[in-house]
């Protein structure tokens, strides 16, 4: 299978091998054959320089010092397959599996946030990069990305560049921060950080080299002196010295208001790495004899561990050896277990080997497990925001087939997309293609998700949308669209509904005037209200139970006025029917009184359902609508 692969493909699975030990290699190979063929000589977009195929062995070989499992890398190698145009989401599932295409859409997706100039505040980007990534190999296979592309920042086409470099400082290295995957943080801030504050690094920088020309190169030598120190006390430790990186010095001096790194007490730090926590303990007390602690600076992460796993014991020493007299020296003291965590966060649980086997399998993290680690940091960090946690969980993004993002709740169909993208579209609504594959008007739409509305020529919607469309937008479009265009059908059918509630309950039907809903909770509301409330019965919208429980009594009728209205409903019939609906006699024919019996009649529906009665001569007839005339006869 080797023989297969393109050079660059056989280090890149060399490489791989090594970080991970029992991958299956022919899978790996596999997935390499597959990208080289689909990504030929295609550029990226954001790097003309760096084909595709190159960028994406580059973030496997990355990802791979997480130890993921296979459909990480596997993913991480096809993570550019939507951006080709032969190649489809499904064909992803049907060669590699259900996993990898997934996280391959969610990937595909998550580039969109610095291609595309997608205008979200930064807290919104960082509530669609948690609710995308339900699974811990997305979210570290973004910041994979993110990495990989910072490493090559001078080769990022301009337009790019500085929203990349934003976003990592301000949405990709605080993730990895909740994540705890300080490794990843400290990485995406190096790179970052010069390109956003020019000025503030050179000012930075400068100050550390005039720090360093002062003082030397200290730390290394207190590092080794301390490690010699706790080796003859029986304690056998890995000591390394840190200096505080550029960034974090930019951000310790913005919030102290300060503009001289001197006034920066963690500006140097010292790990000490041993095999148990009893020995942590032991050198903290060994190390407070060596030097002289600063009193309310020591902090227990191990009895107390931060919220996203962190561990540690954390104090501040002056007079270590060989360091300035007056310099505070920053000491963190952890397990190798610990450091681990520290470096790789959640992804320090990532795998294992099961049973002997020598098989590299998932440790599984659930999509509410990741939200929660991040939500607990989340309000840590931002007490004021906490209680907007669930919006993590409650939105989902997919994507046009240009590649635009489009946000919908949870659980939204093709119908909710069509109707968020235009109304007309919506209307006219046929069918969705998702992923290439044609589905049913009701498939709820997952992250990632590529969708593709196939439409109508003329808006042929139907009641039964109203029970599929998620949105309230998509709900209030739809409604919006019946009540104007098949108005009178639904005061129609809002009259009908009314009349069934009123016999059952004793009471005579609507009149031409719809008085016995003249009056709402005692407010007289005009006919044209009232029109509107029928209209709303027959859509569905309200029950007829719901409208007659606020109208005012109706005042009693006179006997007089029934016998009228008996005997006027009996002047007139509808040829072929019963005659069920109010009716007048229209003023341009003058009264009924003024017609006589032998000439002929029609009727012409109207829109508030009332059927106004002609002569059949009437120039009034010969304009209306042919669907809405009725053929009338005089009655006996």
């Amino acid at each position: 299978m080797d023989s297969l692969v393109t050079a660059t493909g056989r280090k890149s699975l060399e490489i791989i091998r090594d970080l991970v030990p029992g991958v299956d290699e022919r899978r790996i190979s596999k997935a390499l054959n597959y990208a080289a063929s689909l990504y030929g000589n295609h550029a990226m977009d954001l790097l003309p320089e760096i084909t595709l195929y190159a960028h994406a062995v580059q973030t496997a070989e990355f990802l791979a010092e997480f130890c993921p499992d296979e459909d990480a890398i596997v993913a991480a190698i096809l993570q550019h397959a939507l951006s080709v145009p032969d190649a489809s989401i499904a064909d992803i599932g049907k060669e590699f599996g259900r996993p990898v295409r997934d996280i391959v859409s969610r990937i595909h997706l998550l580039s969109h946030l610095y291609t595309t100039d997608w205008r979200k505040s930064v807290d919104d980007m960082k509530i669609m990069l948690v609710s995308v990534a339900d699974d811990v190999r997305v979210l570290l296979t973004a910041l994979s990305v993110a990495c990989v592309l910072l490493e090559q920042l001078e080769h990022v086409k301009s337009q790019y560049r500085m929203r990349l470099c934003r976003h990592s400082l301000q949405l990709f290295a605080p993730v990895a921060a909740r994540l705890g995957i300080y490794a990843l943080k400290y990485r995406l801030e190096k790179s970052a950080f010069p390109e956003c504050y020019p000025t503030d690094a050179q000012h930075i920088g400068t100050q550390l080299k005039r720090l360093h020309s002062e003082h030397g190169q200290f730390l290394e030598r207190t590092a080794e002196k301390l490690k010699i120190f706790l080796k003859e006390q029986g304690i056998d430790a890995e000591v390394m010295a840190r200096q505080k990186q550029s960034y974090s010095i930019f951000q310790k001096m913005h919030m102290k208001s300060v503009t001289a790194i001197e006034k920066i007490t963690d500006l140097f730090a010292i790990r000490v790495v041993v095999k148990t926590i009893p020995d942590c303990y032991q050198a903290l007390g060994l190390l407070h004899q060596r030097a002289t602690p600063i009193s309310h600076r020591f902090k227990d992460y191990i009895s107390f561990p931060k919220p996203n796993g962190y561990q540690s014991l954390h104090t501040c020493l002056m007079g270590l050896p060989d360091a300035p007299k007056d310099q505070m020296v920053e000491v963190q003291i952890r397990t190798a277990e610990m450091h681990r965590e520290a470096e790789y966060g959640i992804a320090a649980h990532w795998s294992y080997k099961e049973g002997g086997r020598g098989s590299m399998v998932m440790n599984s993290v659930k999509q509410m497990e990741l939200t929660d680690v991040l939500l607990k940091q989340q309000s840590v960090d931002d007490p004021v925001r906490a209680g907007e946690n669930m919006t993590l969980v409650n939105h989902i993004y997919v994507l046009t087939p240009r590649g635009d993002i489009i946000e919908l709740p949870e659980g939204g169909t093709p119908l909710d997309f069509a109707f968020n993208l235009h109304t007309d579209l919506g209307l006219r609504f046929k069918s969705a293609r998702v992923n290439g594959a044609i589905v049913p008007i009701s498939y709820k739409l997952e992250n990632g998700d590529v969708v593709e509305i196939i439409a109508n020529k003329h808006p042929r919607p139907t009641l039964q949308w109203l029970e599929e469309l998620v949105t309230p937008s998509g709900r209030s479009k739809l409604k919006n669209y019946f009540f104007s265009h098949n108005r009178a059908d639904f005061l129609t059918s809002g009259r009908d509904m009314v009349n069934a509630e009123l016999k059952t309950r004793g009471q005579p039907p609507l009149d031409n005037e719809m008085s016995i809903i003249a009056k709402i909770d005692g407010k007289t509301i005009p006919q044209k209200e009232r029109e509107d409330l029928l209209v709303k019965v027959g859509m569905g919208s309200i029950r007829t139970s719901s409208i007659l429980r606020h109208v005012s009594p109706r005042p009693p009728q006179t006997k007089a006025r029934t016998k009228t209205v008996a005997a006027k409903k009996d002047r007139v019939g509808i040829e072929g029917q019963a005659l069920t609906m109010p009716y007048r006699f229209a003023k341009c024919c003058g009264p009924d009184t003024a017609i006589p019996k032998p000439e002929k009649i029609v009727g012409i529906v109207t829109r508030a359902g009332i059927i106004c009665v002609h002569r059949e001569g009437c120039g009034m007839t010969k304009s209306a609508n042919a669907e809405r005339k009725l053929k009338m006869f005089w009655k006996v």
